[in-house]
């Protein structure tokens, strides 16, 4: 009598060899190590690829992962990680020592609000993180600390309201949040955001020639902008001019 085979727990997928891998190899333009593994039917993590631990950017985008090891602190050197189109259902807590990841995407997975651990908010070099396309309705707290976070996508999710962790990104300069169940109202108030810290107040003669074309430049997109009460009110003050030397002989006039 022939024995069946014992069914495998293991997920059906391609296996990566250490051969495979280090094909996969490339140098970026910037002379960064990338280890390219995309759209290969991946289904488990290839233990193979931590003997090429040393590379700056990984790419497992694409694949058929559905869990990520905590092995993956191994690639010190990270600085971006890209996992988009898997079927992740949590991110493990130790991407968090990833200390020099600037860019994540984690976009296009299974995830929910739970799989996102709090240790998110120790990535302090993360520059760009996508989360698009998941499952999920709120971000931990902690996402408040990524306080160089320039890019955050949570586009097609299932937010009811804006997270407040993310008014609390003072370099955050662009926001993806359609295709959420947001109130209309809400949406607008991603405007917050845009604010300035510090306002410097000069004289004109005290700017170089470039940075008051800049300056002028900015005023006028701005005026582009203000209201028809806004205009009216210019067009009442457009005679006044600005004592200076010139003015000096009339004095009395400005007294």
């Amino acid at each position: 009598m022939v024995k069946g085979k014992k069914k495998s727990n293991e997920p059906s997928g391609r296996k990566i060899t250490l051969k495979m891998a280090k094909n996969a190899l490339k140098v970026t333009v910037d002379g960064k190590r990338r280890l390219d593994l995309s759209n290969m039917e991946i289904a488990t993590f290839p233990k193979c690829i931590l003997k090429l631990c040393d590379v700056d950017e990984l790419d497992l985008s694409r694949n058929l992962l559905k869990k990520i090891p905590d092995t993956i602190d191994k690639f010190v050197n990270l600085r971006l990680l890209d996992l988009h189109s898997n079927h992740l259902e949590q991110v493990p807590a130790a991407i968090s020592r990833l200390h020099n990841l600037y860019s994540l995407n984690l976009c296009n997975n299974h995830l929910t609000s739970s799989s996102l651990p709090h240790e998110l908010g120790l990535l302090r070099n993360l520059r760009v993180l996508n989360l698009g396309m998941n499952r999920i309705e709120t971000l931990p707290p902690s996402v408040a600390a990524l306080k160089d976070l320039r890019e955050l996508g949570l586009f097609n999710n299932l937010l009811t309201h804006l997270p407040k962790c993310i008014q609390n990104l003072p370099k955050l300069q662009k926001l993806n949040v359609k295709s959420n169940p947001i109130p209309t109202d809400e949406s607008e108030e991603v405007d917050r955001i845009q604010r300035v810290e510090c306002l410097y107040l000069v004289r004109e003669d005290c700017l170089c020639v470039d940075c008051l074309k800049r300056c002028k430049e900015e005023r006028e997109k701005l005026d582009s902008r203000i209201s028809a009460a806004s205009t009216l009110k210019r067009s009442i003050f457009a005679g006044l001019i600005t004592p200076n030397s010139v003015a000096q002989d009339n004095q009395a006039v400005w007294r």
